[in-house]
């Protein structure tokens, strides 16, 4: 970057504390104009706390921003919007129930009279579609909208606004792997014509890909500012938790044995009436890992609550462990967990933990009963102790305090407690939901050699993710989920993104093997 380069953003010293958390630690910051840059480094990093100091959420206890050489200290998002910067969260900021079009005029409409400026917008929406490839149904409500739609009409409501520079926060999360690769079409138009973007995210990977130039964080400080073209993802990961990281699953080739996991024509159908799984057939043996693949809100969470006893089948069987569980033979997690099926959920803080609860009170939830952790009628609390202690040593979950609330840790910590209750009670068979969310890259690594760990131990695996890299990387097996039903099944020998991704939007490529006459 050259003395007389154009700064659309420029951060000099910004510090920010919440009490005793320095979330961001005199941070320097410059991004080109008319680039993308990256932002990345582990969960707690301070990357969305800098976001939001530039999007006006916080302001900054000392430093200086500029936005285009001009002095800027926003006190709110209206101010950082008035700026020129529009930000595309990773949960979208939308009504479902109303257009697409009434979502994007939303508090910024030019008249009175909502007629003049929704026909206003309209002529300027379609201008800026055609521009930026940005085509969106506007007379659609936004709810019955794929996901990779309703973020274009995120973009469109910041350009809309007239933004110019634009943050997007973990924007590929939710989308497959061609509507991600539509979306960095979008943003290379934006750049070429112009338009600053600022990527956060936690895929190497696609920063690669996508952005000219890398800043990364640690520890609420900025360690490396890097151009894209010399860096790469092992230096990226080193920077990013502070040591050397295997990003490669080592791992040799699966031995199936026994069938332990059996499902044949499982439905569900919810109390709205709208089936949620759809005539679903798979097994899984002991030995190996078979992973489900979909972009959320696909039949997948719905799946394994069906399997942990969370969810009656509303038709249909599953054999679990040699355990019958249908519509006749309902059961309970704590009945499932007796049968030796372990459940890592999908949200730990919904399903996983109690926040209010200590560290080895979560650690023992849903295996309290166990003779272990009871002496007579009384729990045994030195033994309590002693398992949970022991686990967090072996699974590095920090702080080490058995007695600390479970709040208080942070989210990739909550998680390894939660994996180290269910892995360390040896189950026969495990159900695993997005086991890396919100996790850091240095303990995905471990995460990543244990459940392998568990399938050479002649575990049963079922994995649900989102994280395409993630199911490739572990599974001998992958089902592909759309609409509730499984539409194909591929081997770990064929699994790549492509074809998952197109399997993903329900188009099976004619060498994979299809399930559509099992699921029709």
């Amino acid at each position: 970057m050259t003395q007389a380069q154009n700064y659309a953003i420029e951060l000099k010293k910004i510090d920010k504390r919440f009490g005793a958390v320095h979330a961001n630690n005199n941070i320097d910051l410059q991004v080109p104009s008319g680039t993308i840059h990256g932002i990345i480094g582990e969960n707690g990093a301070g990357k969305s706390t800098l976001m939001s100091i530039i999007y006006g959420f916080y302001q900054p206890d000392s430093g200086v921003m500029k936005v285009s050489g001009a002095p800027y200290h926003p006190t709110n998002s209206q101010e950082a919007i008035a700026a020129g910067i529009g930000m595309v969260h990773q949960h979208f900021m939308l009504v479902d129930t109303f257009t697409a079009l009434e979502n994007i005029v939303l508090g910024a409409e030019s008249s009175w009279k909502l007629t003049e400026s929704l026909s206003s917008a309209r002529k300027k929406l379609q201008k800026l579609a055609s521009t930026y490839g940005l085509e969106v149904p506007l007379d659609e409500l936004v709810g019955d909208l794929p996901v990779g739609i309703q973020q274009r009409v995120e973009i469109l409501k910041a350009l809309y606004r007239n933004a110019n520079i634009l943050i997007l926060d973990e924007p590929t999360g939710v989308l497959t792997p061609q509507e991600a690769d539509h979306l960095f079409a979008i943003l290379d138009k934006l750049r070429s014509q112009g338009t600053t973007v600022i990527v956060i995210t936690h895929k190497l990977r696609e920063v690669l890909a996508i952005t000219d130039n890398i800043s990364v964080m640690r520890q609420g400080q900025m360690v490396e500012h890097l151009a894209t073209n010399t860096t790469n993802k092992e230096e990226l990961a080193e920077l990013m938790v502070g040591r050397k990281v295997r990003l490669k699953v080592d791992k040799s080739a699966a031995k199936p044995a026994q069938e332990l996991v059996k499902v044949r024509d499982l439905n569900y159908v919810d109390e709205s009436g709208v089936t949620r799984v759809s005539n679903v057939n798979f097994s899984i043996r002991a030995g190996e890992v078979v992973g489900v693949a979909g972009v959320s809100g696909n039949g997948q969470s719905e799946l394994l609550a069906l399997l942990s006893g969370m969810m009656a089948p509303s038709s249909g069987h599953i054999d679990l462990n040699g355990n019958t569980i249908d519509a006749d033979h309902t059961t309970n997690p704590l009945k499932v967990r007796a049968m030796g099926v372990g459940h890592i959920p999908e949200d730990r803080h919904k399903q996983g933990l109690i926040n209010k609860f200590d560290a080895k009170e979560a650690y023992i939830l849903g295996y309290h009963t166990q003779p272990k952790y009871n002496k007579g009628l009384l729990q045994n609390k030195k033994a309590i102790d002693k398992y949970c202690l022991d686990s967090m040593n072996k699974w590095d979950v920090r702080p080490n305090d058995i007695n600390l609330k479970t709040a208080n840790f942070s989210g990739g910590n909550q998680q390894k407690l939660v994996i180290a209750r269910e892995m360390e009670e040896n189950p026969d068979v495990l159900l695993i939901g997005q086991p890396t969310r919100g996790v850091d890259i240095g303990a995905i690594e471990y995460i990543h050699q244990q459940i392998i760990a568990s399938r050479d131990a002649g575990k049963a695996v079922l994995l649900v993710s989102v994280e395409l890299d993630e199911i490739i990387a572990l599974a001998d097996r992958i089902l592909v989920m759309f609409d509730g039903k499984i539409v194909g099944e591929v081997s770990c020998d064929q699994a790549d993104e492509k074809t998952l991704g197109l399997m993903m939007a329900n188009i099976v490529p004619d060498h994979i093997k299809s399930h559509q006459g099992e699921n029709a």
